[in-house]
C-alpha cells in the first residue's frame, strides 16, 4: 500500500522568488555575521582604555549594537528561510488524502447538532 497517492494530472508549478531567496540565504547569513562581527572587532581592538572619555558612550555601547545586528540578521534569514519552505511545500505535487466519509452519511441521516 503507498502511502502518497498522487494525484492524476497534477502539474508542477514553477519555480518563482522563493528559489531566488533560497539560494542567497546562506551568503545573506554570511555577510550579515561576518561584517558586523568584523567591525565590532575593529571597534574593541581600537578602543581607547575605559573611564578616558566619562561623557561619551562606551565602545561597548557600539559593539552591544552591533551584536544585536548579527541577531537581527539571523532572526530575519530564519524567517526568510520558513516562507521559503512554506512556498516550496505548497508549490510541490499534490497527494490525495484517503477517503473519509462525514457521519451519517451511509444511513442517510444527518449527526444531531444543536440549534
Amino acid at each position: 500500500m503507498n502511502a502518497f497517492n498522487r494525484l492524476p494530472g497534477y502539474r508542477r508549478s514553477p519555480p518563482g522568488l522563493e528559489w531566488m531567496l533560497w539560494k542567497r540565504l546562506p551568503a545573506m547569513l554570511a555577510w550579515g555575521t561576518a561584517a558586523p562581527l568584523a567591525l565590532a572587532l575593529v571597534v574593541w581592538l581600537t578602543a581607547p582604555a575605559a573611564g578616558a572619555d566619562a561623557g561619551q558612550p562606551g565602545p561597548m555601547l557600539y559593539i552591544y549594537q552591533l551584536l544585536g545586528l548579527v541577531v537581527l540578521n539571523w532572526t530575519l534569514v530564519l524567517t526568510l528561510a520558513i516562507g521559503c519552505l512554506i512556498v516550496l511545500v505548497m508549490k510541490g505535487p499534490a497527494y490525495v488524502a484517503d477517503a473519509y466519509p462525514p457521519p451519517g452519511r451511509e444511513t442517510g441521516t444527518a449527526p444531531d447538532r444543536p440549534l
